[in-house]
């Protein structure tokens, strides 16, 4: 079992920023990639970004050079830096965790204000 704590979200008004966090605990060892989904009011949860043991990354279209994921395997948290924000990354942003299992955060909510 694995446990995810997202937490950073909040109202931000466009060109802004956040960091979203999510703290991992429960069996970690087993983990094999993390990653962030969002879901938009009305729209299908998407990948955004995601982070694998060895560092690799990978990035929706929507994102790049926009959004930088990161981890630090001391703290056992992933990292999701969002800068230059618009109203249409406005969602709620949700922690994965997969083992061969997908884990699921609660979600964490962003809003950007135009």
């Amino acid at each position: 079992q694995v446990q995810l704590v997202e937490s950073g979200g909040g109202l931000v008004q466009a060109g802004g920023s956040l960091r979203l966090s999510c703290a991992a605990s429960g069996s970690i060892f087993s983990i094999n990639v993390m990653a962030w989904y969002r879901q938009a009011p009305g729209k299908q949860r998407e990948l955004v970004a995601s982070i694998t043991n060895g560092g690799r990354t990978w990035y929706a279209d929507a994102v790049k050079g926009q959004f930088t994921i990161s981890r630090d395997n001391a703290k056992n948290t992933v990292y999701l830096q969002m800068n230059s924000l618009k109203p249409e990354d406005t969602a709620v942003y949700y922690c994965n965790a997969f083992t061969g299992i997908n884990y699921w955060g609660k979600g964490t909510l962003v809003t950007v204000s135009s």
